[in-house]
């Protein structure tokens, strides 16, 4: 008997759509067994790479992570063990940058099993009781906001992605310096106008994860809108939780539409597995098209690939979810790809997270950030 261990992050999501296509598996592999375990949303985001693939077979993972993985040979390359045409596939499939997210040294570390940005969601039923306009433009947002009843997860992570957001919309190119994320005036300009908005949401909304501000939404009626959450298309479900979210585009900035950041999760190979090829194979299963539009979404999961987000079956299941957000996956931006950059992450989030919190200087934040960027790049 051959058993394969895997780790993936405690949501419906991340966690029942690999355990249906586990035993669908084992089912047409009656030699194999295949035992998913979960974390926390955030120990998904904070797990020392080298310690799981140490104890796991299968990891469910995102993005930032690949360059560390790829240059300490912590993952199998998919491309050594699967066809061409099928990674070719996969490719030509992707939801945005999603399969090239995972591409590091010309090797595919991770196969998009799944795809995620933040896009706007709201609660199609208050927005009819209340007589409520969905924002199309910042001013508008802000606005709204001014309701109370606009929520987003501000917690440091999606803090410093939605950073990056902002100083894309007011025209910069993140990372291209070597001394700064982007120009300071920038930065500043970018965490105050973050800022403004968060200082008319409810406090929560700094101690929120996206699942969290989902679950709020849906278990009462305090929200209504929110501008941009990383996407759960569980919520869009009948019968999920106890209202249904309506998704959609992110509103415009100075007449473009912002832009924002790449999330979504793959599934990876560890190397030290003792069952490369049964692991390859699985990995190949549930990344299929087949697969992630028939078991992985009905079990809960989002899938990655493109035919998928645009099936009809899958759509009508979710409010068309994945047509109405799938312009925004398109237009999402990536996180670099150099090995230092989750040092960034990690250490840069708490701070920015201090700024908009009002606990230290916009200024100061930004220096200290920028110090820890020129760190990054040393790594």
């Amino acid at each position: 008997m051959i058993h394969l261990k895997g780790i993936a992050w405690n949501h419906t999501r991340g966690f029942t759509s690999v355990v249906a296509t586990a035993q669908r598996f084992e089912e047409l592999n009656p030699e194999v067994r295949i035992t998913w375990e979960k974390r926390s949303l955030q120990a998904f985001a904070d797990a020392s790479l080298s310690d799981l693939v140490s104890n796991y077979d299968l990891l469910i993972m995102d993005n930032p992570h690949v360059s560390i993985a790829a240059k300490d040979q912590l993952l199998l390359p998919f491309d050594d063990y699967l066809s061409a045409d099928f990674i070719k596939e996969l490719a030509n499939n992707s939801v945005g940058k999603s399969h090239a997210s995972y591409n590091v040294f010309n090797k595919q570390w991770t196969l998009a099993t799944d795809a995620a940005t933040p896009i706007a969601t709201w609660r199609e039923d208050l927005v009819s009781k209340y007589n409520i306009q969905i924002p199309k433009t910042w001013q508008e947002l802000l606005e709204l906001t001014k309701t109370g009843k606009v929520a987003f997860a501000s917690i440091p992570i999606d803090t410093l992605m939605h950073h990056y957001m902002f100083c894309i919309a007011l025209g910069a190119r993140v990372f291209e310096s070597k001394i700064e994320v982007v120009p300071r005036h920038i930065m500043i300009e970018a965490i105050k106008m973050y800022k403004e908005l968060v200082d008319l949401t409810p406090s929560f909304c700094l101690e929120m994860n996206p699942i969290k501000i989902y679950e709020c939404m849906t278990q009462t009626d305090d929200i209504i809108y929110s501008p941009f959450n990383y996407g759960y298309s569980n919520y869009s479900k009948k019968n999920y939780a106890d209202q249904v979210l309506k998704a959609g585009a992110l509103v415009t900035f100075n007449g473009k539409r912002l832009r924002s950041t790449l999330g979504g999760a793959g599934i990876a190979v560890s190397s030290k597995t003792k069952y490369a090829e049964i692991a390859m194979n699985y990995s190949q299963f549930t990344a299929s098209e087949k697969t992630q539009s028939g078991l992985y979404f009905e079990f809960g999961g989002q899938p990655g690939h493109r035919k998928s987000w645009l099936n009809d079956e899958v759509n009508n299941q979710c409010k068309n979810f994945f047509k109405d957000t799938l312009q925004t996956l398109d237009e999402a931006t990536m996180r670099p790809q150099y090995y230092g950059y989750m040092h960034f992450q990690d250490e840069a989030s708490p701070i920015i997270h201090e700024a908009v919190s009002g606990k230290i200087a916009v200024e100061t934040a930004v220096d200290k950030m920028n110090t820890i960027y020129k760190e990054s790049l040393t790594l």
